[in-house]
């Protein structure tokens, strides 16, 4: 068998792929969403929390933010997962027992945490120091301002790159694996992993890829939708009426017969 026949029989192995399917479908892709999306909602909460702390002027609030967001953004994510999946696994076996699930999401949260913070605090810099102004002069509190006006105009502007970060957490939580998975947990990388360690064949591996493709891809035009709505605007079509047919003037009796 020549070269290119040797990798497609490896890699793009129609067998190999098809018997992986039905675990891929049930199992890897509903577990590699539920690691995703809860990661995502909570590093969204924490991440707005993170954003308005590092811009505070008390530095109380804004040195552990800006630490925060330093530390976990600069630690591989492997590492934290590893930190936090083993380090206190103690304590998980107490709360939850063996289920590495929510160590595994606790650790996806707070590098999700960092990098939404990031985020939003740039959207909310970027929000035009008039608009604060002007909700001052309408009678808000500063509190008010922030929490009614200022936030939600800068995460608006930074949606497109929150679902980008989004992206990288879809295919960062393939990493939960090295806390070890039992069968019916594993996530799409797993199960190819799995797949391509009993047969010898890395085929189940890449159709893991193409799942995330599949998770991944549409999101991505999804950020071009909505970049491109925000850059351009809603188009308003103004409704076209037509003027309103004139009335027939009535006519008197005596000027009909003249």
């Amino acid at each position: 068998m020549d070269q290119w026949g040797t990798l497609a029989e490896t890699f793009f192995n129609w067998e190999s792929m098809r018997a992986a399917i039905p675990d891929l479908l049930t199992t890897g892709v509903p577990n590699t969403l539920i690691l995703a999306v809860t990661s995502a909602i909570i590093g969204t909460v924490v991440g707005l929390l993170l954003a308005v702390a590092g811009i505070s002027g008390t530095r109380w609030l804004r040195w552990p933010a800006r630490l925060y967001t330093d530390v976990f953004r600069g630690l591989p994510a492997a590492v934290t997962i590893l930190l936090i999946g083993v380090g206190l696994a103690p304590q998980g076996l107490l709360i939850w027992g063996p289920d590495p699930y929510p160590l595994g999401i606790l650790a996806l949260s707070l590098i999700a945490a960092a990098y939404f913070g990031e985020i939003f605090r740039s959207g909310i810099q970027s929000v035009e120091a008039g608009q604060l102004e002007a909700a001052r002069a309408l009678g808000f509190s500063y509190a008010s301002a922030m929490r009614l006006i200022i936030v939600p105009l800068g995460v608006r502007r930074v949606l497109p790159a929150w679902v980008n970060q989004l992206i990288a957490l879809i295919k960062d939580s393939s990493l939960i694996y090295f806390l070890g998975l039992m069968a019916d947990q594993r996530d799409l990388f797993r199960i190819g992993q799995d797949s391509a360690a009993n047969t010898g064949n890395e085929s189940a591996l890449v159709l893991a890829g193409l799942f995330y493709l599949l998770l991944t891809v549409p999101l991505t035009h999804l950020v071009n939708v909505i970049d491109r709505r925000l850059r351009l605007g809603r188009r308003v079509v103004e409704p076209t009426t037509e003027p309103p047919a004139a009335e027939p003037v009535p006519v008197p009796e005596g000027a009909a017969r003249a």
